[in-house]
């Protein structure tokens, strides 16, 4: 996805943020330009605007371009969130996580009235699972967890690699809470629920990186336009 594409999609999603709304700020290159973009509106007058972030990056991005930020501990409930994913389905559910930052997504996310993703169109898919999903785990009796989680998987229908996520310095990826992330190849997850709910019995397992009926509205970007597609979707989380 060119950073254009990216843009476009970004410059949509700008469209429902509202004066005085209290904004949850994604995190990945897509969010990012949100977050540029909003910058923007707010020195251009759009007044009244509070961002929480979903990363301490996003936290920096946000800072350095003069958008006011808070907590949830201060604002509990949020008008509006928007963030990317790496896959979606036509029911907007997703896997998010790519970038190492799913727990405090969902949680951001979750506190929302209203969850708009932006994202290339080609994340579009017909099943999840051709991107790893991301689990962010307890760094205590890691390898007991890991093999917990492959044996609720297969369990659920998903097989695949399990590999811990490892830093550009060759060290285990930590997240921002102090967490380590096992990627799971499962190639293909037929029932995203049932696995979701499986892999939460894991007491190491700290969050999941499928997002369900969470997302409200997904902006698709594409060479040939921009796709809005909404849901009524009401799954439990």
């Amino acid at each position: 996805m060119s950073d254009e594409l990216k843009r476009q999609a970004a410059a949509k999603a700008v469209e429902f943020v509202e004066a005085g709304m209290r904004v949850g700020l994604g995190t990945g290159s897509t969010a990012a330009h949100f977050v540029d973009l909003l910058a923007a509106r707010v020195r251009e007058g759009l007044s009244d605007i509070v961002g929480v972030p979903t990363s301490e990056a996003t936290r920096a991005q946000a800072e350095k371009l003069g958008i006011k930020l808070a907590t949830l501990d201060e604002f509990p409930v949020l008008d509006l969130t928007v963030d990317g994913a790496d896959e979606i389905d036509a029911e907007l559910r997703m896997i998010k996580g790519g970038g190492g930052a799913l727990l405090r997504e969902k949680i951001v996310a979750t506190a929302s009235e209203q969850v708009v993703i932006i994202a290339d169109k080609s994340k579009l898919v017909e099943t999840l699972g051709a991107f790893p999903l991301p689990l962010e785990i307890v760094p205590f009796g890691l390898g007991a967890t890991r093999n917990l989680v492959e044996l609720l998987a297969a369990d659920a229908g998903c097989e695949g690699e399990i590999s811990l996520r490892m830093g550009a310095d060759g060290k285990p990826f930590m997240t921002d809470s102090g967490n380590v992330i096992l990627d799971c190849a499962f190639g293909r997850i037929e029932d995203p629920e049932g696995l979701d709910d499986a892999l939460k019995l894991v007491p190491g397992v700290v969050e999941t990186g499928l997002f369900l009926g969470i997302a409200d509205v997904a902006i698709l970007s594409a060479a040939d336009g921009i796709e809005v597609l909404e849901t009524d979707y009401s799954g439990e989380i």
